[in-house]
């Protein structure tokens, strides 16, 4: 009897020390993934549908906070331009310094640098076909500048708008404050790579650690409620039918016996 109690106490105590290890480690990650999510990334709402269908009107949007230098070919960008506004611009950079954007080719396709750039996310117009833009341009952008267009070629006033300004429409690198790396509400998570700029020279960009931060978090979570869960439940699978609440006790029934049998 002695060496069973020994044994479920030691059970009771390494079972103890590894749930309250789960409930550490689970805040470690729970909390790191929170405070290097509020380091990395600067939350917006996008108020217009110039970016549908990738990023729906009022979609909440996680946007990762980087110098303008960092942003490449592809990249969802939020930024700000005296020319263009004093409120948060987001749009999609199409070409950087040095490149020649032009639409359309034969089959209406951007062209950056005479190569043609396949661009999956745009929507069919009103005649129902996909168009890169309705306006017909060709533009050099200046050293240290980006052009950036909407994904609704459509409705989007983008670069095309500012053709007739000083720089052609484009913006400098330093007016960006962040990549959009995520929409979060709706709950559609990670946005695709921008494959068609893939060949282009600097390639584009990948992702940043959105997924990382987020699995720590879901995963600090599990382990904390593992852990706190650990003690009811070892209490309940441990509890023994009829141990409590019988009313008898101890010896009773023996003796009884006893006098029967005398």
């Amino acid at each position: 009897m002695s060496g069973n109690k020994r044994a479920e106490g030691g059970h009771g105590r390494l079972g103890s020390v590894l749930s309250g290890l789960a409930v550490a480690v689970g805040c470690v990650l729970f909390l790191g993934g929170f405070v290097g999510g509020a380091l990395v990334y600067q939350p917006y709402t996008v108020p217009t549908d110039s970016m549908t269908p990738t990023i729906a009107v009022n979609s909440k949007v996680l946007a990762e906070r980087i110098d303008g230098d960092d942003v490449r070919r592809g990249d969802i960008v939020v930024f700000k331009d005296a020319l263009w506004g004093s409120a948060p611009m987001v749009k999609r950079v199409v070409a950087i310094g040095g490149d020649t954007v032009a639409c359309c080719d034969g089959e209406g396709r951007l062209t950056v640098n005479g190569k043609a750039v396949d661009e999956p996310y745009l929507r069919p117009g009103p005649a129902g076909t996909v168009v890169a833009s309705s306006q017909e341009f060709s533009v050099t952008v200046p050293e240290g500048n980006l052009f950036l267009l909407g994904d609704d070629r459509h409705t989007s006033l983008d670069s095309r708008s500012h053709l007739e300004d000083a720089g052609q429409g484009t913006v400098p690198r330093s007016a960006v404050v962040a990549r959009v790396d995520a929409v979060v509400w709706p709950a559609e998570g990670l946005l695709g790579p921008a494959k068609g700029f893939a060949g282009l020279p600097g390639g584009i960009s990948t992702p940043g650690p959105f997924a990382v931060l987020f699995t720590a978090i879901v995963a600090g979570c599990v382990l904390i409620f593992a852990g706190a869960a650990y003690g009811p439940v070892a209490r309940l699978l441990t509890r023994r039918p009829g141990g409590t609440g019988s009313g008898t006790r101890p010896g009773a029934g023996s003796a009884a016996s006893e006098k029967v049998g005398a």
